[in-house]
């Protein structure tokens, strides 16, 4: 009977991106910072929403969903908590997908079609990475040294690493595509397959998907390994999961101009990721409170906010140094008096 509520979570979600890219964004547009807004709003609201059914659907037990015995509200709790890691963690993972935009010349309006399948892709692939990694945590309870090892590890390395250089014609994904299909990279249209003298061909659009594809999976394997910090119910990861990756295209249109504001953030998520590393190698030893989780994320949040937001208030304040003036020599001289 739980695979009711699993289908039935699904068809739902399914349907909001049907109404989604079938009445509200069924012509290819680009998406304004005031529509953004309005969207992410939404789409946070039905997340806040859906915490309240977690309560009813865990405190009741329907369909015998509730096989941890948690209560309603340690349920609701775990549910946010896991909502605000991935949409935190999510905001790294924005950063990323403009520079493959800007890298492949995406025009803004055909940005969100990509976002939408790319979206469709990762439920996929979340839910496959969650099923996996729950029944590997359940029967090797050992593997949270790893997982937390892995969180500490991608903190340090995110630290150390310049997205802004990585040259994404080096991604093994797209070597294969190479391969598959001939790829017309002057295309600029909607489409991911053309017809090119009868032969079946991959745009930029595509290429750009499989790469935005590779990124969401590689950032999965950070996120999901932190959610497991807070719960290891598969229904509470997925939904979770699920309800932050739903605005991160609305989330993306609403910071994409704003993300170089906001630089400390990237300390925040390196804070949350050994936080959370940490947490999940005590799991078997000490149990870090629901809300006390909460609290912490937010706070590191915040202040990430605040630094960023007084390091652009320092920087505007401050007059920028002349350059100096060029001190020829002799010879120099000469020849500038020549030239001019």
């Amino acid at each position: 009977m739980e695979l009711v509520i699993w289908a039935s979570f699904i068809a739902f979600i399914l349907g909001l991106l049907a109404i989604d890219l079938g009445v509200f964004h069924k012509n290819p547009q680009q998406i304004s910072y005031k529509e953004a807004f309005y969207w992410t709003a939404v789409w946070v609201g039905l997340a806040l929403l859906f915490g309240g059914a977690v309560y009813y659907i865990y405190d009741t037990n329907w369909l015998d969903i509730n096989k941890r015995g948690l209560s309603g509200s340690a349920a609701m709790l775990n549910f946010y908590t896991g909502f605000l890691i991935e949409k935190s963690l999510s905001l790294d993972n924005i950063f990323v997908i403009a520079l493959i935009f800007t890298y492949f010349k995406i025009a803004p309006r055909y940005q969100h079609e990509v976002l939408f399948w790319g979206i469709i892709g990762a439920m996929v692939f979340r839910g496959i990475m969650i099923v996996v990694g729950t029944a590997v945590l359940e029967a090797f309870h050992w593997t949270t040294y790893l997982f937390g090892a892995l969180l500490i590890y991608s903190a340090i390395r995110m630290l150390s690493v310049d997205e802004e250089e990585t040259d994404f014609s080096k991604n093994p994904l797209l070597r294969l595509v190479t391969k598959l299909y001939p790829i017309d990279w002057q295309y600029e249209g909607p489409k991911f397959f053309i017809q090119k003298e009868g032969v079946k061909t991959a745009t930029v659009m595509f290429v750009t998907l499989v790469i935005v594809e590779f990124t969401d999976v590689f950032f999965a394997i950070d996120s999901i390994p932190a959610i497991f910090a807070v719960t290891t119910d598969p229904f509470l990861v997925f939904t979770s999961n699920v309800f932050a990756i739903l605005g991160l295209r609305t989330l993306y249109f609403f910071l994409v101009n704003f993300m170089d504001r906001f630089s400390f953030i990237k300390y925040s998520l390196v804070f949350i990721l050994g936080f959370v590393g940490i947490k999940l190698m005590l799991a078997n030893h000490y149990q870090f409170p629901t809300l006390v989780s909460l609290g912490i994320i937010v706070s590191m949040l915040i202040a990430g906010m605040i630094a960023s937001v007084i390091a652009n208030r320092q920087t505007a304040g401050q007059v920028p140094t002349p350059l100096p003036e060029k001190v020829f020599s002799r010879e120099e001289e000469e020849e500038e008096k020549e030239r001019v």
